[in-house]
């Protein structure tokens, strides 16, 4: 059976609700001109192929400076968002980094900005759990590149092999395979349709999360133990 020393994390989506949110910031930004971005085009743009939706500005004729000029009134109005809702941290999230916490090493590899990032986390109290966080100011290509695990591992001082990653979008789970990690895809309602055939396994919740990565830890005993036959089912 695998063992694992680290853990490196994803943030949106995997401990904070905050996904949505930045939908409907790029689509509330994207209306007035014609632009009704759906979350299938959200998911697809955003969160697998990682080139966004400006190009549909720019094959309209607009400029690159509207793009620009948006991108920055982006930037605004997500923060604002964030700082309006209420209870981002993913339910359950809070008890798995809790339990893992005296066992392994953990980071986070985020393509959030500091900004965005540590209001998202203004109230959630995880951030002790963590050794370091990464965000997107702190490393070179973002994901699908394995430029941020990479450099997670090395702040780790850990091999691969000796750590997972917990991811829930396509171009994370291509970034970290590329950084030759094994990879946990958690389950939400933006990737519900997603297969993510080269994930280790997907799980439904934190729960089930929190038994995976239980079970890679000798001596750890999960909160929330899974049934030995959807357990040998990740294995």
């Amino acid at each position: 059976m695998k063992t694992i020393q680290g853990v490196l994390w994803d943030n949106d989506g995997v401990l904070v609700n905050t996904e949505q949110l930045f939908y409907e910031a790029n689509r509330d930004l994207l209306l007035p001109y014609g632009v009704d971005l759906t979350p299938k085009q959200f998911f697809d743009w955003f969160l697998d192929n990682n080139y966004g939706a400006w190009h549909v500005l720019l094959g309209q004729g607009h400029a690159i400076e509207l793009v620009e000029r948006l991108r920055a009134e982006r930037t605004v109005l997500f923060a604002q968002r964030l700082r309006q809702a209420r209870q981002l941290a993913m339910p359950g999230i809070g008890q798995v980094l809790a339990a893992l916490r005296p066992h392994v090493a953990m980071g986070v590899v985020t393509s959030a900005y500091a900004q965005h990032f540590q209001i998202s986390h203004a109230a959630t109290g995880m951030l002790p759990h963590f050794d370091f966080v990464l965000t997107r100011e702190m490393y070179g290509e973002s994901k699908p590149a394995p430029d941020g695990y990479q450099l997670g591992l090395q702040r780790l001082g850990l091999a691969a092999a000796q750590c997972v990653a917990v991811e829930d979008s396509p171009r994370g789970l291509r970034a970290a395979r590329a950084a030759g990690l094994e990879c946990i895809i958690v389950r939400n309602h933006m990737n519900r349709e997603h297969a993510f055939d080269d994930a280790f396994c997907v799980v439904e919740s934190s729960a089930e999360l929190g038994a995976v990565l239980a079970s890679f830890v000798p001596g750890m005993a999960p909160a929330h133990p899974l049934p030995p036959r959807k357990l040998e089912a990740f294995l």
